[in-house]
């Protein structure tokens, strides 16, 4: 396992990882760091159990406030894919109009006298 030094806070630490992963503990270890260089120089010297257990809070929260938003923008995307999807179907469905039943029966009456005619041209015809 690769011995990584990292420094948080002005204080340095020695740290295993696994083969390959040095990157990411260095890239988290920055992280921290910038939270205690801020804790620091707001509050000023801290022991160093109290600094990292405030930058890891410190972290936390910001985290969490990003979750929010990540599970706030899902949300939006679920609503709009669903706005998308129901535009799509309203596309490709033909709506009808609904006629009132005295257009009905009037069509029915006119379809009446228009067969009735044709059969007396029939008639005349044959």
């Amino acid at each position: 396992m690769p011995d990584v030094r990292i420094s948080i806070g002005g204080r340095d630490f020695d740290v295993s990882c696994q083969p390959g992963e040095e990157h990411f503990l260095r890239a988290a270890a920055k992280l921290l760091d910038n939270e205690a260089t801020t804790l620091i120089s707001q509050i000023g010297r801290l022991p160093e159990a109290r600094m990292l257990l405030m930058a890891g809070l410190m972290l936390a929260d910001k985290t969490a406030g990003l979750e929010d938003q990540l599970r706030a923008l899902e949300e939006r995307a679920m609503v709009a894919e669903r706005v998308a999807t129901t535009a799509r179907a309203s596309q490709d469905r033909v709506e009808v109009p609904v006629l009132p039943q005295s257009v009905l029966n009037a069509m029915a009456e006119i379809a009446g006298r228009a067969e009735a005619l044709a059969d007396r041209i029939e008639d005349q015809v044959a």
